[in-house]
């Protein structure tokens, strides 16, 4: 049974799944949208919320933990100075999941994950 036990794991050893959402939320962060599998999509989600919710913090514990999780110095830079200023007004909800149909390859369902303007 799996009462109580949160996540996909999506075919992939812990390390490498941890890699990919870090690498995937990095990629959100920079470019403010990507396309991506909805299974991915929903999972990093969360994540991407977690670390805006950081940078409206704005401390420096907030700024480490951030920077512990996003793979790039420079986007933990514009996360603090862009994009959390422009969620100051806003309490949670910072993506949107678009769906976009089949992959034409191996039919998985693909989505665009954005942030919120």
């Amino acid at each position: 049974m799996r009462h109580k036990v949160a996540g996909r794991k999506l075919s992939r050893s812990t390390g490498h799944r941890w890699a990919l959402f870090r690498s995937q939320v990095t990629a959100l962060l920079a470019h403010e949208k990507i396309i991506t599998t909805e299974a991915k999509a929903k999972e990093i989600r969360g994540l991407a919320e977690k670390m805006i919710t950081l940078a409206k913090d704005g401390s420096l514990a907030s700024r480490r933990e951030a920077s512990a999780f996003v793979t790039e110095r420079k986007i933990v830079d514009k996360l603090f100075a862009e994009i959390a200023p422009s969620y100051a007004d806003r309490s949670g909800g910072y993506t949107r999941l678009l769906k976009l149909g089949p992959r034409p390859g191996d039919n998985a369902p693909m989505v665009q994950i954005e942030l919120v303007k």
